[in-house]
């Protein structure tokens, strides 16, 4: 591959790097996605994504497919040391605002498997395997990529426009561009079970949360016949200390009652030191860094491995862009400025949860079992818990909420069934779209058909009206990505907003290839580059 120039780069085969190629594709970009192992890595690691990720699968095409390995969780359940419940939190499985449950629960190598296969419908996607990366050199107007086939040691070069560093807590991107992880103050030690049997232990199906300074805990139903327990080891304890069944059998046994101990495979136990970390910054020229080479959230609100989907979500459509030469390059600088505060605001409230599961001594226990059952009393704690809205995204040079509109810009969509029966998604994902409350006129809808710009009408008493209403908008732009770029109070209002010269409006973005009767390709620009609306 030596001198070989490609579009991009992926280093890491993980979810967020799949995710990243796929969509990249989707768009026409070809990539090149190298990674350490041959095939998926075996051990099960993250187990629960919400909706909005599950959005993102969809986008992918594989939706129907994680579906089958996957269990819609019932929601939360905090129980006591003597598993006496102590709050619940309800979720309807049939799912919420995104159009699909808001936490399921799934084994990773599983959906990794899924992701693989799924690339055999993408030819602009290479991923090869067994492969080293050891340097990044940045160069004129491009990155070379040197690394070392672990098989044959031959070392080779690979050059790219730009480069995505997926690999990882370790991650050689991160130290390649002299990005350096910042302490958010949270480390605890844990011991991660996994368990399969055909037995059934004839638990909530939901997420149970152990609320104890002594030994908290965390346990769910991953699968038909798939568990998952997570322990807080106490100092001096160790991994090595629970080597088996028999071992581990004493700790579970609030959960498996009478099933005997025979009946339970050891899958595997790890002890994971969960942290609460964030990197400087997440990009150097042409070289970026995602998912958990960029942060690191502690797992008691099951957003790790969403957060790196999340990034590769916001970045692809707009390196589409730039390799398009729809978009300039500066537009790249809105992937941190967007993405960065909301992956914190998500670390401080895994942060809260742990602390709140976890400290205080016998005094914290006592003031758990007098608060907690009176926590679906507190106003909007259950929706926050429940509903899978995440914060917005902050201002950046495609977002531009003004004084009147803050409450839809920098939102996601919500995904309701429209009239014909399919979701919003279906119509609008991967594309430029306007959604408005009022019917266009015959002017309007000339002009949104000459910029090629998918129209979605709502119509008084649907899902989408009621949001448009609530979010004191008539009308709104909607990203590639899903997200808001504005909202205003009439359509007019949004046009109006525009230049009036064409030739500085709406250029071509990339489509991709869904089968779909929408297509929009949308580029608003002022004389001195900012993309606005």
């Amino acid at each position: 591959m030596n001198g070989e120039v490609v579009p991009i780069v992926i280093v890491g085969a993980g979810p967020t790097g799949l995710t990243a190629a796929t969509l990249l594709a989707g768009y026409g970009i070809e990539s090149l996605v190298l990674e350490r192992w041959e095939g998926v890595f075996p051990q099960p690691r993250a187990v629960h994504l919400d909706g909005e990720i599950r959005r993102i699968l969809t986008r992918l095409g594989v939706g129907a497919d994680f579906d089958a390995i996957t269990r819609a969780a019932l929601g939360l359940r905090l129980v006591d040391r003597k598993m006496r419940v102590l709050a619940q939190f309800d979720r309807d499985p049939a799912g919420g605002r995104n159009g699909y449950p808001e936490a399921n629960l799934f084994d990773q190598p599983e959906l990794e498997a899924i992701l693989r296969a799924n690339l055999v419908r993408h030819p602009q996607v290479r991923l090869r395997g067994n492969v080293e990366v050891i340097r990044l050199v940045e160069e004129a107007d491009c990155v070379r990529v040197d690394f070392t086939d672990r098989i044959t040691g031959a070392v080779e070069a690979v050059r790219a426009r730009y480069v995505l560093g997926c690999d990882g807590a370790n991650s050689l991107v991160r130290t390649a561009i002299g990005a350096h992880m910042r302490d958010l103050k949270f480390e605890q030690r844990w011991l991660v079970i996994d368990i399969t049997t055909t037995a059934e232990l004839d638990q909530w199906e939901g997420v149970h949360q152990v609320c104890d300074p002594v030994r908290a805990a965390t346990y769910m139903r991953i699968g038909k016949t798939r568990y998952r327990w997570e322990f807080r080891l106490r100092p001096g304890e160790a991994a090595a200390d629970y080597p088996d069944i028999a071992r581990l059998h004493p700790l579970i046994r609030p959960w498996t009652a009478d099933t005997a101990a025979d009946d339970l495979e050891l899958v595997r136990v790890a002890e994971y030191t969960f942290r609460a970390q964030l990197a400087d910054r997440w990009r150097q020229r042409r070289i970026f860094i995602l998912g958990d080479a960029a942060h690191l959230t502690p797992p008691f609100i099951g957003q790790g491995m969403g957060a790196g989907l999340r990034d590769a979500a916001n970045l692809t459509w707009k390196l589409a862009g730039v390799l398009r030469g729809e978009l300039s390059d500066s537009v790249l600088d809105s992937y941190e400025s967007e993405r960065k505060p909301h992956a914190r605001a998500m670390i401080r409230l895994a942060k809260l949860m742990g602390t709140t599961m976890t400290d205080g001594g016998e005094f914290g226990n006592r003031l758990r079992r007098l608060l907690a059952p009176h926590l679906h009393r507190v106003p909007g704690l259950t929706g926050l818990v429940t509903s899978g809205e995440t914060p917005r995204l902050h201002r950046s040079e495609l977002i531009a909420p003004d004084r009147l509109y803050r409450t839809s810009a920098g939102r996601l969509v919500p995904n309701p069934t429209l009239e014909d029966g399919r979701r919003l998604d279906d119509h609008i994902a991967d594309r430029f779209a306007i959604i408005t409350s009022t019917t266009p006129s015959p002017q309007h809808r000339a002009l949104i058909e000459q910029r090629g710009a998918a129209l979605v009408v709502s119509h008084p008493g649907t899902d989408l009206h009621h949001w448009l209403r609530r979010t004191h908008s008539g009308a709104v732009l909607i990203r590639p990505d899903g997200t808001v770029l504005r909202g205003a109070r009439t359509l007019s209002a949004l046009f109006a907003a525009l230049p009036r010269r064409r030739e500085q409006v709406w250029s071509s973005l990339p489509t991709a290839p869904i089968a779909t009767d929408i297509e929009l390709d949308v580029r608003i620009e002022y004389g001195d580059g900012r993309l606005v609306p």
